[in-house]
């Protein structure tokens, strides 16, 4: 065994509460270096005849990657606290692995050697809102999806859908445009809509905020939204607004201030000025997002700041209830500022969703004492690398995706925030060369994949769109003009996914990764609900064998309703198969 490459630490997705009774525990070891593990465990405080006793369990290999195996197992102890070691087994070798090293044998004379969970506690419990589990949310870019009244239309409004989007476009899109089309969400399915910011700001995406407590007038005032909310609530849709704490406006009073009485304006420690007067060029003086100077770097350090952040975000909630805030640049901010924001809104509205903007490993903020989820770009990245590009093989892909899922605890995985596209990227039609079919093929692995679908605008219906403004198109309402194929195929998986309870929160284990067939197939269980999908990431037909027996279970096709007889099938071209799997019941 290689002992270099075997990993395990207290805490974080190693171990941790998965619930106030019950403990998750992972172990890392080489990939196919390590036959079986098992788990050493006890209460330290249980001993007998002068030794410390133990129970020992199997743990199961819960995937695997490029580089390493992982092991899994849930314990639940009977006092709330554990000590633990893990015995590994190679062929005729074994080995004993402890906080404090290898052993050829457990010792028993000192719980010291032990790796050590002291406590249980309730509080310490990563405690997600539970409906966020069974949402799929649509992301709407206010400006772009509906004009509803134009007589809010801001000056220079262009004819809807007229031209491309340049980063000046306006074409008015407003609130009663998103109430006129409500219905069109609930036909899809959407129970969940995340808005891009629509606080008053001078730009068209609105990420440049001039108040946080107004709405922009382009999309109508706080008496259309608080309809706006109250109407997507009667039809089981959750809202979440942009929070863009991290940065404001270049014409936020403040700043304005600032940049008008220098250093006595009683705002200048509201931001990260290095001198003064504040400059523009050649870069900004004073910390901004990115060298933006339309965009200062508010000092969230600041006790004032804090204050008025903080009172942003409860007032949004106490006056018009809103579900959740998704953070913007939220890993630029401190710490100890998202503590005070999460005690903040959840004591108003304990299942509040919060959600940060954070492309990278995101573990420091999912413990528990700061977000609920994190948007998750490595999901997209692989997605986007294997169905859309084509940059890697089933192999790469399935090993990105155990990457992603042993990356976080699972009780953080169950509500991750998973996108294919967002106002940030290219739009996927278009990353696809076009392709529907590679479209199709990326919304049933993601509305099968554990954690909370989003749906950015009109990518169910065929828009296109490269990188930034051209991946902001206007919403396309004629029915003539959508592909409507393509929007029955997402309503389609979206009914799935309600009605099968192992398409949201069932286990995931591959099955099959094949690099010459370029084909995946993986298992999604739920108690006793297993769906198998397999997908043919391909130009050629998949003759695939269905890797276990017919005889004592009953196979249905989800998409044809039809029962599965023959132990082979034939997968067309970027085809797919979603098989329920059910024991035969006894005659």
């Amino acid at each position: 065994m290689l002992k270099e490459a075997i990993y395990h630490r207290p805490k974080d997705a190693f171990a941790y509460a998965y619930d106030e009774r019950t403990l998750h525990i992972r172990l890392r070891t080489k990939k196919d270096d390590v036959d079986a593990v098992y788990l050493l465990f006890g209460d330290p405080y249980v001993w007998e005849d002068g030794a410390w006793q133990f129970d020992k369990q199997p743990m199961q290999k819960s995937g695997c990657d490029a580089l390493f195996d992982y092991w899994f197992i849930a314990v639940q102890p009977p006092y709330r606290r554990l000590r633990y070691g893990f015995e590994l087994h190679a062929g005729e070798d074994m080995l004993v692995y402890t906080e404090k090293g290898f052993y050829k044998q457990a010792p028993t004379d000192d719980t010291a050697y032990y790796f050590c969970f002291p406590f249980l506690n309730r509080i310490d419990v990563f405690d997600a809102p539970s409906w966020v589990k069974d949402t799929v949310w649509y992301q709407i870019f206010p400006e772009r999806f509906a004009n509803g009244n134009p007589r809010l239309n801001p000056p220079n409004t262009l004819p809807w859908g007229s031209i491309d989007p340049t980063t000046k476009s306006f074409f008015g899109g407003d609130f009663e445009g998103i109430i006129d089309h409500l219905d069109y969400l609930v036909e899809l399915g959407i129970n969940g809509i995340y808005f891009t910011p629509i606080f008053k700001a001078p730009s068209n995406h609105k990420y440049d905020t001039i108040d946080y407590f107004e709405i922009d007038p382009q999309f109508g005032d706080k008496q259309t939204f608080k309809r706006l909310v109250e109407a997507c609530h009667q039809k089981g849709i959750r809202v979440m607004l942009d929070a863009v704490f991290n940065h404001s406006g270049y014409y936020f009073a403040p700043f304005q201030d600032v940049l008008k009485n220098g250093e006595k304006s009683r705002y200048k420690d509201w931001f990260h000025i290095r001198e003064f007067p504040l400059q523009t060029e050649p870069i900004p003086n004073y910390d901004t997002f990115a060298f933006v100077p339309e965009m200062p770097k508010l000092n969230t350090e600041n006790p004032k700041v804090k204050q008025y952040l903080l009172d942003v975000a409860t007032y949004w909630i106490r006056e018009f209830d809103i579900d959740g805030w998704r953070l913007d640049v939220a890993n630029e901010v401190d710490h100890q500022f998202w503590r005070e924001f999460r005690q903040a809104v959840k004591a108003i509205k304990p299942d509040v969703y919060i959600l940060g903007e954070i492309w990278h490993d995101a573990m420091p903020w999912l413990r528990g004492d700061q977000f609920d989820a994190v948007m998750n770009y490595p999901f997209t990245n692989g997605a986007l690398n294997y169905f859309a590009k084509g940059n890697v093989r089933a192999n790469e892909f399935a090993d990105t995706m155990t990457n992603v899922l042993h990356s976080y605890p699972q009780n953080v995985n169950e509500v991750a925030f998973n996108l294919l596209g967002s106002h940030d990227t290219p739009r996927i039609l278009t990353t696809c060369d076009e392709r529907k079919e590679k479209v199709k093929l990326m919304f049933v692995f993601q509305l099968s994949f554990s954690g909370s679908p989003c749906i950015y605008y009109g990518d169910e219906i065929g828009l296109t769109g490269g990188q930034d403004p051209l991946c902001r198109k206007c919403m396309v309402w004629e029915k003539e003009k959508q592909d409507r194929d393509l929007f029955t195929h997402v309503q389609t998986l979206i009914a799935l996914r309600k009605q099968y309870r192992a398409l949201r929160s069932g286990e995931f284990h591959i099955l099959e990764a094949n690099d010459e067939t370029n084909h995946i197939a993986y298992a999604k269980t739920y108690d006793d609900e297993t769906i198998v999908c397999v997908l043919n990431n391909a130009d050629a037909s998949l003759t695939w064998t269905v890797p276990f027996s017919l005889q004592d279970k009953t196979v249905i096709n989800l998409w044809t309703n039809e029962q599965i007889t023959e132990q082979t099938m034939t997968i067309e071209p970027y085809g797919f198969r979603m098989l329920l799997v059910q024991p035969t019941p006894a005659v």
